[in-house]
């Protein structure tokens, strides 16, 4: 008997990104849906997530969150679906999930906050500045279909959905770089039911 499989959610949140995932991934999944300020918040959803926030994930007894960490879990929880390298080839998988996770993310949410470091302490920022960082993730998907090798992967999920969110967000005004890598991703089977059905429970 398979594990069952929980996925902790607001279709208005970064939970997207793991819709996307499941969608890719094809196993059955139960979805909670969770208010910001009230079930997220409770009891129930902390003993979950003590951040209180979403999204996560419920597979038999693991616990999962973190939108990065959830990807690359559901990629080797469900290795049927191909959406991880072989071990010896994971060296960008990692490389670039990590730093969309990390750099990309804390330069994404401190634009939208509109805030940036003075260039005098740039160097004391994680990511240095916006620019940079993008310009980084620009010299991993030029010229490329895929950022990890020449499959797609759980790394293109999560790079893919975090460059699509500061597009939508106006915090990016793509390059041709970035708009040949994310244009193809929007096309995917998965990614479109994934959209719809956040679309829908978003009413």
């Amino acid at each position: 008997m398979s594990q069952s499989l929980t996925f902790y959610t607001n279709p208005q949140s970064r939970g997207q990104i793991v819709r996307w995932m499941l969608e890719e991934v094809g196993a059955p999944y139960e979805t909670v849906l969770l208010d910001y300020s009230t079930t997220m918040k409770g009891p129930d959803y902390l003993a979950i997530n003590p951040m209180g926030k979403v999204p996560a994930i419920k597979h038999g007894d693991a616990v999962v969150s973190e939108c990065a960490a959830i990807c690359a879990y559901l990629a080797d929880a469900f290795p049927q679906a191909g959406l991880a390298p072989a071990p010896a080839d994971r060296a960008d998988y990692y490389r670039w999930m990590f730093f969309a996770a990390g750099p990309v993310e804390a330069a994404f949410s401190n634009k939208a906050m509109g805030w940036e470091a003075p260039p005098e302490r740039q160097v004391m920022m994680g990511y240095g500045s916006f620019d940079r960082a993008i310009a980084a993730i620009e010299t991993a998907i030029k010229g490329k279909a895929y950022i990890a090798g020449d499959k797609f992967s759980a790394a293109d999920v999560f790079v893919g959905s975090i460059l699509d969110f500061m597009i939508n967000f106006k915090l990016l005004e793509p390059s041709a770089i970035v708009t040949d890598y994310v244009a193809p991703l929007r096309e995917r089977a998965a990614y479109q039911r994934a959209k719809e059905i956040d679309a829908a429970l978003a009413g």
